[in-house]
């Protein structure tokens, strides 16, 4: 059995059975005006975070969700795309899609405006998107990606790539890891369906997509999220999982590479009202601006000492220099 095979299994299980201990269950849900959702939508929020932010969802955007849980993204996501097909959700898992069916029921009954037409659920894997290219405005998965090895990432990555209109995005919750693992636990293919053993450093993670070809890659959180221990787990050590939320841009590849925002942010307060680098970073006094990697080494390599440098907070928020 493949370790595609063994995740099949484990999530076939939980759309039968909710298993309200998979994952992360325990994040907080979205309260937005006239949104409930169902409780047996929270009991299968299989995720590890949020996909959904309200910056992302303007001006009825086409979004495609890969694996589907119990419909709770899919149901935040049609909040801000009230149209006939405007959510499209994604599942290998035939148990899977038959719940978020079931599950829309019960939400159109507590959500007067929301409509199960809103959403298309489809069969289909991750590897092999059953959508046509350049037709999405933003797409998502939770906590999905991490379980693929990387052969396969690489595969789902392109996918979500092909499948978004240029300046489109891909917005992601999944685990990180900053510890080796033994091989182990690399190759527990129930910890890797889990959503455990497969966690990569944040490092190779963003290298993943901007190798895919975003060219603007930001990362908007970054939580505690488990702990494999020497009790429980194959291991020596205490290894420490947290979970990023992420977003990959389709924009072109800035020919100096890809602008990656870890949460820096630089201050001027030098003599002059602002400072203006020459390549369009215009910096007022004692006024933070957000700024990319790239344009935080590029600043610090000028020498000046009237720049202040924030370390990555890894939380970004917009508003930033590029």
């Amino acid at each position: 059995m493949s370790y595609l095979e063994t995740t099949h299994d484990v999530y076939k299980e939980a759309a039968l059975i909710p298993d309200v201990g998979l994952c992360c269950t325990t994040n907080p849900i979205w309260e937005l005006p006239g949104l409930k959702i169902p409780r047996i939508m929270q009991e299968m929020n299989y995720g590890c975070g949020s996909t959904v932010h309200a910056r992302d969802l303007t001006n009825n955007p086409k979004i495609l969700y890969v694996g589907v849980g119990g419909g709770m993204e899919l149901l935040q996501f049609s909040y801000f795309s009230r149209q006939e097909n405007g959510v499209i959700g994604i599942d290998v898992v035939d148990e899977m899609l038959d719940a978020s069916r079931k599950n829309f029921i019960e939400a159109e009954i507590q959500n007067d405006w929301f409509k199960s037409e809103f959403v298309d659920l489809k069969k289909g894997d991750a590897l092999h998107l059953p959508v046509e290219d350049n037709s999405i405005d933003v797409a998502a998965q939770n906590c999905l990606f991490n379980i693929f090895k990387a052969e396969d990432l690489k595969k789902a990555i392109a996918e979500m790539y092909r499948v978004l209109k240029p300046h489109g995005r891909l917005v992601m919750s999944d685990p990180t890891c900053e510890q080796p693992m033994n091989d182990n636990l690399r190759n527990d293919e129930r910890l890797r369906a889990l959503c455990l053993s497969g966690s990569l450093p944040i490092d190779e993670y963003v290298k993943m997509l901007t190798d895919a070809g975003f060219g603007t890659i930001e990362i908007r959180a970054r939580k505690p999220y488990r702990i494999l221990d020497p009790k429980n787990y194959d291991t020596d050590e205490l290894i420490y999982i947290e979970s990023i939320e992420v977003a990959a841009i389709k924009d072109p590849m800035p020919t100096d590479g890809p602008c990656v925002f870890t949460g820096k942010a630089a201050i001027y307060y030098g003599d002059e009202e602002y400072f203006d680098d020459g390549l369009g970073h215009i910096l007022l006094k004692n006024q933070p601006l957000a700024i990319c990697d790239k344009t935080a080494a590029a600043l610090q390599d000028l020498g000046r000492d009237d720049i202040y440098f924030s370390e990555s907070t890894f939380h970004y928020d917009g508003g930033g220099c590029c």
